[in-house]
């Protein structure tokens, strides 16, 4: 059928299955129960009920549905089956608007999706990534409560479908995560020749519950893209001198006699400088503070990506990191258990990706972390030698962002070595320590229901006399803690 064809029976998008109503009604046909389980690893796209709810899948011509607007696809010139002169064409990633003419849709957003060719995959990467956001970017502009979307990368393109699906479905994650209170439905309209492939990467983007979100974690692909949804690939970076031809120590030696102060202006010559001339200019001490972060944060983007590329279970089993619950400013706490980190046994390295892995995306907003010293011994101790490195390699919004870290249950010698680490190795941390000797004292800045708490660390705490006048406040502990006072 023609995609902007006239036809009789239109589709009330209110009448339609949301995302999140699919699942529900998939648990209550399923006879085995849902466990709620805890996420030891968070997903860069965490479950988010308002998100999930303003989800559609749908089989059917977009053409059929009636929303604020629908997407068309076609080419360059607009002439795709679907001639509209007077937009004097459309570049490939851009968005125009018409008006709906005599479809239910009150608008049509017009698009030019990619041609693929494998050489020029990051170009393509690009280019529908923009076909998304300028088309949500429109929606929002014009306060649309609806968008319709067909699948932009047509068949006769080439564009490979789980590639594209990836695309589509985490930049409108990333556009909703900041912009969702401007659209109350998105709608993907899809064939049944692409219905598999969506209802199969809708968890990873859009998970419907704790534990889809958990199943769903191993399976995002390495790129996940920027905070926006768009493809970043820093080892593809081009290299461009400002001034090709001119001595770069400014000598006197001969270079070409052209002009070239021109060159270097556009952002295309400002991608990436010279790198080994960055790295020389490191080892004299001579690189700029701005080159020096650009450095840095390249350094950290090939650490997150080679964390969500390796398998990283056998230190998730630890249970050592875990997001819990929030502070009393709003704040994502984060605990850290060391009495489960066996230094001395596990490779510390790959400890250090999986914390990377694990706070990425934490570390976006303000964030606390509650460190449990609790009956730690010489083989759970992290040396300086890692902690340093470690700050070394995390990017500075993990710094900018960390507004507290309570260290429970310390010991006089992990004072002393916390003294020690935070005057000499790495400065702007010892203001933002907070030695707690009982969790009475934790209990002042984090409510105790939004901590998940180790068994040990209860039982210890109830032991030395800090923690058994508060259990008849804390809803969220098991049993068998209450059960500790008795005893």
């Amino acid at each position: 059928m023609d995609p902007l064809g006239a036809p009789s029976n239109f589709v009330d998008i209110d009448g339609l299955q949301g995302w999140a109503d699919l699942y529900v009604a998939d648990q209550l046909n399923s006879s085995v129960p849902v466990e709620k389980t805890q996420v030891d690893a968070c997903s860069p796209f965490p479950y988010r009920k308002d998100i999930s709810e303003k989800i559609i899948l749908w089989r059917g011509d977009v053409a059929l549905l009636n929303c604020t607007a629908i997407v068309n696809t076609s080419n360059e010139s607009l002439t795709d089956k679907n001639p509209l002169q007077k937009l004097k064409g459309c570049r490939t990633g851009e968005a125009k608007l018409t008006k709906g003419f005599n479809l239910a849709a009150r608008f049509i957003i017009h698009t030019v999706g990619p041609k693929y060719k494998s050489r020029y995959r990051t170009a393509a990467e690009s280019s529908l990534y923009s076909c998304y956001r300028n088309i949500l970017q429109l929606a929002k502009e014009q306060a649309m409560s609806s968008v319709g979307f067909c699948v932009i990368n047509t068949v006769k393109r080439g564009y490979p479908l789980v590639d594209a699906t990836h695309i589509a479905l985490r930049t409108v994650r990333r556009f909703l995560e900041v912009h969702g209170e401007t659209l109350e439905k998105v709608v993907f309209a899809v064939s049944e020749l692409e219905e598999d492939t969506y209802q199969k990467l809708l968890p990873l983007y859009f998970p419907r519950s704790l534990e889809e979100e958990k199943k769903s974690l191993p399976f995002l692909p390495v790129d996940i893209g920027n905070a926006e949804g768009e493809p970043v690939v820093p080892e593809r970076q081009i290299r461009i001198s400002e001034k090709p031809g001119v001595s770069e120590d400014n000598s006197d030696e001969e270079g070409l006699e052209a002009d070239f102060s021109f060159i270097g202006s556009h952002a295309f010559a400002r991608m990436e400088g010279d790198v080994d001339k960055q790295r020389r200019l490191i080892l004299q001490g001579q690189l700029s503070e701005a080159a020096l972060q650009k450095q840095h944060q390249r350094n950290y983007n090939r650490w997150l990506c080679r964390a969500r590329a390796e398998d990283l279970s056998d230190i998730a089993s630890l249970k050592a990191l875990y997001q819990t619950g929030v502070d009393n400013c709003g704040r994502t706490v984060m605990a850290v258990v060391g009495r489960n980190i066996p230094v001395t046994l596990i490779d510390m390295e790959k400890a250090l990706l999986y914390f990377i892995h694990v706070m990425d995306h934490i570390v976006m907003k303000e964030y606390v972390i509650v460190y449990f010293h609790t009956l730690t011994n010489i083989y759970n101790h992290l040396d300086s030698d890692f902690l340093k490195k470690l700050s070394d390699i995390v990017d500075a919004k993990y710094k900018k962002n960390l507004k507290a870290l309570y260290f429970v249950h310390p010991t006089f010698r992990s004072k002393v070595s916390t003294w020690f680490f935070t005057t000499f190795t790495v400065s702007g941390l010892k203001d933002k320590i907070h030695h707690v000797e009982s969790l009475q004292q934790l209990f002042a800045a984090i409510p105790p229901e939004q901590i998940d708490f180790p068994p040990f660390v209860l039982e210890y705490d109830t032991r030395v006399g800090g923690f058994s006048s508060f259990l008849p406040s804390l809803p969220k502990l098991s049993l068998w803690a209450s059960l500790l006072t008795i005893s």
